[in-house]
């Protein structure tokens, strides 16, 4: 329908206030939350997410378009809860001890929830400790580890390390990322996947389900 495309074309383009108003205006039609979920806010996130991997675009364009897709989820969440909207599992995220970069983090958390999982942003500076007590609290099958600088790398290391420690290794995916972080040092410390950048990280979190 017209109606969705034009509010898909709003995520896609990073207006906020169209793609609030586009939902709204879908949902006085009749539409279904799930539909209006699924083929407008995902369809243009998807778009966006496709142009950012092939490098046609850059953060602050993925990060508008992420920030337009919430406008609209706002909209929705409370009727997909109503209608008892099927999550494909709990993300616990966040970026480990001694990192305060959060951009790529919030990112990949935003696109993420418009994915259809439930995210539980743990925020930046998180040691293992608090990783695992979110994991256990939350029974999470996934985690997914940001470190955006060389130095903070070892923490994602011992993050996983301390995840086999407490008897957990077998039941929690562990996904990492961030700008030194590469496919080689994934395999290195055992991490169950890799992802250049939050589009990629939402398939690889996919592929875990």
């Amino acid at each position: 329908m017209e109606l969705l495309s034009r509010l898909a074309d709003s995520v896609e383009q990073g207006q906020s206030d169209n793609a609030k108003d586009f939902t709204q205006q879908c949902l006085d039609q009749g539409m279904e939350p799930n539909n209006v979920l699924l083929e407008g806010l995902m369809a243009g996130l998807n778009v966006i997410g496709g142009r950012f991997k092939r490098n046609e675009c850059y953060i602050p364009e993925v990060l508008l378009a992420a920030k337009a897709m919430h406008q609209g989820l706002e909209i929705l969440r409370p009727l997909l809860s109503d209608a008892d909207a099927q999550s494909l599992g709990k993300v616990v995220l966040g970026t480990v001890e001694g990192d305060v970069h959060d951009i790529g983090k919030n990112i990949l958390g935003m696109m993420l929830e418009g994915s259809g999982f439930e995210v539980i942003d743990v925020g930046v500076n998180t040691g293992a400790d608090k990783f695992i007590e979110t994991l256990q609290q939350e029974k999470a099958p996934i985690l997914a580890l940001s470190a955006l600088l060389s130095t903070t790398m070892p923490a994602l290391k011992k993050t996983i390390e301390a995840l086999a420690t407490a008897g957990m290794r077998d039941t929690v995916k562990v996904m990492v990322g961030g700008a030194p972080v590469t496919q080689e040092y994934a395999d290195k410390i055992g991490a169950d996947g890799y992802a250049v950048d939050a589009a990629t990280a939402v398939d690889v979190a996919k592929s875990f389900l």
